[in-house]
């Protein structure tokens, strides 16, 4: 059970996550200098873009900002909303942490929102997976 096949089997996506004030959010409103100083500031690459409520619209990663300058568009002036992945992949955190890499190698990304019945729970990273040495 404590050797890395134990870690594959039964590490959970809830025992890897970030919850709370660690999950980087930012509103849908938000413009795109408060985009970058969440994901940055947060570290991960990513963050959630959320309404008022608290709910889930959204995505920005820090390649999504890259694409964006990529095609010569002017970010400044951008908001989050407009920027934003819609539909993001979602995880519950009762997963095994093994699951979350296969979704994420079958989806090409490296974070997974984690929600229960569309509320958000945390996030977690594939380097936390790494860290933990599930795979």
């Amino acid at each position: 059970p404590g050797g890395s096949l134990g870690r594959r089997l039964l590490t959970t996506v809830y025992e890897l996550m970030h919850s709370g004030d660690d999950i980087p959010k930012v509103l849908e409103e938000s413009h795109s200098s408060d985009v970058i100083r969440e994901i940055s500031k947060k570290r991960l690459g990513v963050t959630l873009v959320t309404d008022q409520t608290g709910k889930l619209k959204g995505l920005v990663t820090d390649g999504d900002l890259r694409r964006i300058v990529e095609k010569g568009k002017d970010i400044s002036q951008m908001k989050a909303s407009s920027m934003m992945v819609k539909n993001p992949q979602t995880i519950t955190k009762e997963t095994l942490a093994a699951k979350a890499v296969q979704i994420m190698e079958e989806h090409s990304i490296t974070s997974l929102i984690v929600t229960n019945q569309g509320e958000i729970e945390g996030i977690i990273h594939l380097h936390d997976i790494l860290k933990a040495g599930v795979v």
